[in-house]
């Protein structure tokens, strides 16, 4: 089959690699009809994402049709058309039991990798580095899935591919990140950036009762997509003074929710930017943590700061004094992405979100090296790029 490798910094291509093979009674092999480029997939492409090894299969936002199940799966059959989350959970251990399926104790095959990085380990994840478990991702002609009988979702007749795709992974990451907020109807939500995430967090703040959504970007066009999609306000990181800004435009309260969904690789300005470049490329720290140094400073008194943007590792500089001083709630980590599939769907017929407003690109899986590439230098308006084999 044809797949998209990993081979290193800036270096992805196609190659045919063996097909999947059921390996456990609790696999399923799907043929992927539609996959996608995450931000957190531009990670990889730029190399700041550590355990990749050469001919690795990227990708963790995939659905598809299901052509064989191991004998333990009994809730499939072949021709289901079905998600997958991109969280590998085994539905025994007590995460699971909690459907905080994200921190699974049994899905990560590379435990003792996470433990040493994480303290403990969290779930396997879809084509995402040997950190998480070294499984083969989605952007591919087939996918092996294991704890099939757990994961994939079938999806409603009514619903088209496209929009039942993107609840794999970047509509339950933006709902997620204002769920765990638990704010008060009529609050104000701040979010910086305004790709996939950022876009879904906006749309998901008002359906769950925000009066105000301000974002943040340095990208005209992805602003003038929250602006005009979703209906926010929106200040541009480069010409507004944002904790001015964000002050004023809350009557000196500040937001009562921040949300980062950036993560590692945000964008700066002047020497704090040039600091964590520095570290970064010297490997002395792994991410960028610009944007979530000003959502902790922009956030009000008692508010909460919410991080669905990638960490990998080591930040510094971080204003704990402001958190501490605040009274500050944080809420992070990766989706929980099964807990959502149901929900979302019912969204998606009730006519309340279409999850397609943030495809701008429709790209072969051939040509999908030079999508990494356009993705990573913001050409051509892009935001979201989906897949087919």
């Amino acid at each position: 089959m044809k797949a998209l490798c990993w081979f290193g910094k800036e270096n992805i291509s196609l190659e045919t690699v063996d097909d999947p093979k059921i390996i456990n009674p609790r696999d399923a092999i799907v043929r992927v009809s539609l996959s996608s480029i995450c931000g957190s997939d531009i990670h990889l492409y730029d190399g700041v994402i550590p355990t990749m090894e050469k001919g690795d299969i990227l990708g963790h936002e995939f659905m598809g049709e299901i052509v064989e199940v191991g004998d333990e799966v009994d809730n499939l059959e072949r021709g289901d058309r079905v998600v997958v989350p991109f969280p590998i959970a085994c539905g025994n251990c007590h995460y699971c039991h909690i459907d905080s399926h994200a921190l699974c104790d049994n899905s990560n095959p590379n435990a003792w990798m996470a433990e040493q990085a994480f303290g403990y380990s969290p779930a396997g994840i879809f084509g995402y580095s040997h950190l998480y478990g070294g499984y083969a991702g989605g952007q591919a002609e087939y996918v092996r899935v294991p704890y099939a009988d757990v994961g994939p979702q079938k999806v409603p007749e009514e619903l088209t591919d496209e929009q039942a795709l993107f609840v794999t992974d970047v509509f339950p990451t933006g709902y997620q990140a204002c769920d765990v907020a638990d704010f008060e109807p009529g609050s104000t939500v701040a979010v910086w950036g305004c790709g996939p995430v950022g876009l879904f967090a906006i749309q998901c703040a008002y359906m769950l009762g925000a009066e105000r959504v301000i974002a943040i970007d340095h990208i005209d066009s992805r602003l003038s997509t929250a602006r005009s999609e979703c209906g926010a306000e929106v200040l541009h990181l480069d010409d507004d003074p944002i904790l001015e800004s964000l002050s004023e435009m809350t009557g000196g309260r500040g937001p009562d929710v921040c949300i980062e969904a950036v993560g590692m690789e945000a964008h700066g300005g002047g020497m704090v930017d040039w600091y964590d470049r520095a570290k970064q490329t010297l490997r002395m720290e792994t991410g960028r943590p610009h944007a979530l140094r000003q959502a902790i400073m922009a956030c009000g008194k008692g508010g909460t700061v919410v991080v669905p943007g990638v960490f990998g590792g080591v930040i510094d500089k971080l204003p704990m004094g402001a958190a501490f001083g605040k009274g500050l709630t944080f809420k992070m980590g990766q989706t929980h992405v099964h807990r959502y599939v149901d929900p979302l769907f019912e969204h998606i017929q009730n006519d309340e979100i279409d999850p397609t407003f943030v495809i701008t690109h429709r790209i072969p899986l051939v040509e999908g090296a030079a999508a990494y590439e356009m993705l990573q230098k913001k050409e051509d308006n892009s935001i979201k790029v989906v897949l087919t084999p």
